[in-house]
């Protein structure tokens, strides 16, 4: 396929699903305790507009938690199709990790999802929340083991090898290893950010249609306020993230900042904001700096030095330009959604945020750019890592299976239609959803009370054929 070997191939089409995979666990993290904390605001205040929040948003989630699923399943097939040798080597260890999301998060998960979705009216509001608390742990739970697994593989730690396959050999040291605390905390509130960005959106669309409706002015009220609070941890974190980073995969870190080589140690390191990078002559080409402020930021000096990529072979680069465009495209991203959050800030100590409809408009149009950033961040994370796909241990064309390019090809022709159909049908109906008022009437009992069969979908109560009144 237009000379691509069976790695290329293969490695594209688990970036391919991955990439559609990771933004609805991520929606479903973020709004899980969306939905817990309106939840929990309804039962102690008694105000209906956070039930109209909770079971406008509640549908929206069960949309999110089946495409999540639906996903999901396709990449635990990927490993032993397209990537035996990495199932083979180390999957003593990643495959016992991800099989205990299954045993713990995800059983928790469905074992409650049905409460949460249809059961209101029949389990009563506390055993109701209980189920919705239950619910936004066990996303938790479940991107806590996801990324036990993924740490493993940026930063192995507890094995040992034995006939070539990673066995463990202290799995706390597995669990535990030295970039998987900083990986939990970066990807939680880069969902919660998202989220905020997402509910933000819906409450904009709504304002700009309607000032006073009160759910819509509580619910952008609301994701502003987890804006703010957020972003500032997220960039604190991000930070401590990047140091951790730069300790144990400072190749990686060489290659965000497009550092090639050290220049004379009283000039410190430049923080590149633009440059096109030029691997053949390493070097960045119209490149547009601020003298000092990498040392500033990675070594906490004026004038400190990191290894740049001249350090290693070009064998062991990542990507240069892939990895050195997705960080910016984070950072930046990063930097105007907190400053999206500051004009909040201003626009509510004026009393005017529900007023000003050039700032909803803005809202709606930054609502995906949470998910654009987290996209960013994971092909940071993911791309930084290459060429190996255990760091510093096995080399990513070691994993993948002795396939021919046109098997993997076909398949990931397939994938492609596929997703195109399942997520634009998914993608329309969401944006559907959106469109219904926050305080119209919802069935009674919650969403999906009297729908059946009771699966996920069914809970969001509308056909795609239905056409909403004035949408």
């Amino acid at each position: 396929m237009l000379g691509f070997d069976a790695l290329d191939l293969a490695r594209f089409q688990f970036a391919f699903t991955v990439s559609f995979h990771i933004i609805f666990p991520a929606f479903s993290i973020g709004l899980a305790s969306f939905l817990m904390a309106t939840e929990a605001l309804w039962l102690k205040t008694g105000n209906e507009i956070y039930h109209n929040i909770y079971r406008f948003w509640v549908r929206i989630f069960a949309v999110v938690f089946g495409l999540g699923v639906v996903s999901g399943v396709v990449m635990a097939y990927e490993f032993g199709t397209n990537w035996s040798g990495f199932a083979e080597r180390a999957g003593d260890i990643t495959g016992v990790l991800l099989t205990y999301e299954v045993l713990t998060a995800f059983f928790l998960e469905a074992g409650f999802l049905g409460i949460m979705l249809f059961g209101e009216k029949k389990v009563g509001r506390r055993l109701h929340f209980i189920a919705t608390c239950m619910v936004a742990v066990g996303t938790l739970i479940s991107a806590t083991w996801i990324l036990m697994s993924n740490s493993f593989m940026q930063t192995p730690s507890g094995y040992e090898v034995v006939g070539g396959r990673f066995e463990p050999a202290n799995w706390l040291h597995i669990m535990f290893n030295p970039s998987f605390p900083y990986r939990l905390v970066h990807m939680v509130l880069a969902a919660f950010i998202s989220v905020g960005f997402a509910v933000a959106g819906g409450g904009a669309y709504h304002l700009l249609r309607n000032r006073e409706d009160p759910a819509a002015r509580r619910m952008f009220s609301m994701a502003m306020w987890i804006i703010v609070v957020a972003l500032p941890i997220q960039i604190i974190a991000g930070d401590a993230h990047g140091l951790n980073t730069l300790e144990h995969q400072p190749a990686k870190v060489a290659a965000m900042e497009g550092h090639w080589e050290n220049g004379p140690s009283e000039e410190g390191m430049p923080l590149v904001l633009f440059g096109l990078p030029d691997k053949e002559n390493e070097r960045n080409r119209f490149e547009v700096a601020i003298p000092h402020a990498s040392s500033v930021i990675l070594t906490h000096t004026w004038d400190g030095q990191i290894q740049g990529l001249s350090d290693w072979p070009q064998e062991e680069w990542p990507d240069v330009a892939l990895v050195f465009w997705s960080f910016r495209i984070m950072v930046g991203l990063g930097f105007l959604m907190l400053a999206i959050g500051l004009v909040s800030l201003f626009l509510r100590w004026k009393k005017t945020l529900y007023n000003q409809a050039w700032f909803h408009r803005i809202a709606l149009i930054a609502s995906p750019a949470g998910f654009i950033a987290l996209l960013a961040g994971w092909v940071t994370t993911e791309g930084g890592r290459q060429p190996w796909v255990v760091y510093g241990l096995m080399r990513t064309d070691d994993a993948v299976s002795p396939l021919h390019a046109s098997s993997v090809s076909a398949s990931l022709i397939g994938f492609i239609v596929v997703y195109a159909i399942i997520f634009g049908i998914g993608t329309y109906y969401f944006l559907k959803l959106i469109k219904h008022e926050p305080t119209e009437n919802m069935p009674a009992g919650g969403a999906g009370e009297d729908r059946q069969p009771k699966r996920p979908f069914s809970a969001a109560d509308d056909s795609l054929e239905e056409q909403h009144k004035g949408a």
